[in-house]
């Protein structure tokens, strides 16, 4: 038997929400999407279930598939459950000529996993992006709002023993958080 969770942002989420909504004039308030999904991921374990975008949908006043289009276009909103650490992999050109494959190969045989799966211990997962703009950095990675460039084979090393020490999940968060 499953529990039926009510999906509520905590008090505090809900007036950040409020405060982003507020920031867009009558009739532009879906302008407040992107940061609300990424305020609704860091709520509730860094993924969209459909629950969560049908609340999204509800705080916004619009229908619930226009906040599907949006979860599932962009590459940093996730719709299945992720690792607590979701390490996002830039796979163009600038990072792919600069040994972003070498990473990749590193961090599934580091992690013993392959792209788009997750630890058995759920902290990490691996996801290949497109250009995350950093080419004059790269290889890169991103986990959360935290950019990891002129990546080698122990920097992704050292990035993997740090997060394992970590408390918090990586979320894309922090950008909101003065906004």
């Amino acid at each position: 038997m499953t529990e039926n969770k009510t999906i509520a942002f905590s008090d505090e989420a809900l007036a950040k929400a409020k405060k982003i909504i507020a920031r867009y004039p009558e009739g532009k308030q879906k302008s407040a999407m992107l940061p609300l999904l990424h305020l609704a991921q860091a709520e509730f374990d860094g993924w969209l279930s459909p629950e969560v975008m049908d609340y999204v949908a509800t705080l916004m006043n619009v229908k619930p598939i226009e906040v599907y289009e949006v979860a599932t276009f962009y590459s940093m909103f996730n719709t299945k459950p992720v690792g607590k650490f979701l390490l996002e992999v830039c796979q163009t050109s600038s990072c792919w000529l600069r040994g972003s494959n070498e990473i990749v190969n590193h961090i599934k045989k580091r992690l013993n996993i392959e792209v788009g799966e997750t630890t058995d211990d759920g902290l990490f997962t691996l996801k290949t992006v497109e250009c995350l703009g950093s080419c004059g950095t790269a290889p890169m990675l991103q986990c959360g709002a935290d950019f990891h460039e002129n990546l080698t084979i122990e920097k992704v090393d050292e990035l993997i023993d740090a997060l394992k020490n970590k408390k918090e999940r990586s979320s894309y968060l922090k950008s909101l958080v003065n906004s």
